[in-house]
């Protein structure tokens, strides 16, 4: 693999899996994947991306008096879904998945970790008061050592792997989303997702070939 090729592993955390707070579909399913893929050492550089919501987050459905989970509101004049209570910061379910060796990671970025701001993309955060989208600082980082492409895989792919991948190449690297290693919070998204990649430049991959 090239040395400025970076793998970006995004929110694989056990609230996604089946049967957490927050499961999106099949998500264990990528557990395996993900953990030969980094045993291989096939990337010089390793990034993990972490959701690490403080209680009473914005984006949870409980923060909002009669709102329901997936529903959607305004917040700071962007449109938000609310979602159930998930990977708050300390609790068992906001950990990396316990059956993956993190040893090759060389970076975690942890996001959402405002009250009051989202953050979907590892690299910048969601729209704030101000309308702006504060930068996480990954893509200084990826810079620093001399990265222009990335492949993201991970969760969820309709939702955090895609923002990832599409501020990737709005920050100007190359980016490939790897299919196989990804799951989206619900499969009838898949089109829309494969329609989104394609306006954006994004190629799709599977590790498979």
């Amino acid at each position: 693999m090239s040395p400025d090729i970076a793998l970006i592993a995004v929110d694989v955390q056990p609230d996604f899996m089946p049967g957490g707070a927050l499961a999106c579909h099949q998500g264990d399913a990528i557990v395996p994947g993900i953990d030969r893929l980094l045993r291989r050492g096939r990337y010089r550089h390793v990034v993990a991306t972490q959701d690490w919501h403080p209680p009473g987050h914005a984006s949870f459905a409980s923060s909002h008096p009669g709102a329901e989970a997936f529903g959607q509101i305004l917040l700071h004049g962007q449109p938000q879904t609310l979602w159930p209570d998930h990977c708050v910061q300390g609790t068992a379910g906001a950990a990396l998945h316990p059956d993956i060796d993190w040893s090759a990671v060389d970076v975690v970025i942890r996001k959402g970790s405002r009250r009051e701001v989202d953050s979907y993309s590892g690299f910048r955060e969601n729209h704030g008061p101000g309308g702006e989208r504060p930068s996480t600082g990954l893509a200084g980082w990826l810079r620093d050592r001399g990265v222009a492409e990335v492949h993201v895989c991970g969760l969820a792919r309709d939702v955090c792997v895609l923002w990832t991948a599409q501020d990737a190449v709005a920050l100007g690297f190359r980016a490939s989303l790897l299919w196989d290693l990804s799951r989206p919070v619900t499969p009838r998204s898949d089109v829309t997702t494969r329609a989104a990649l394609h306006a954006g430049g994004i190629v799709t991959l599977d590790t498979a070939d």
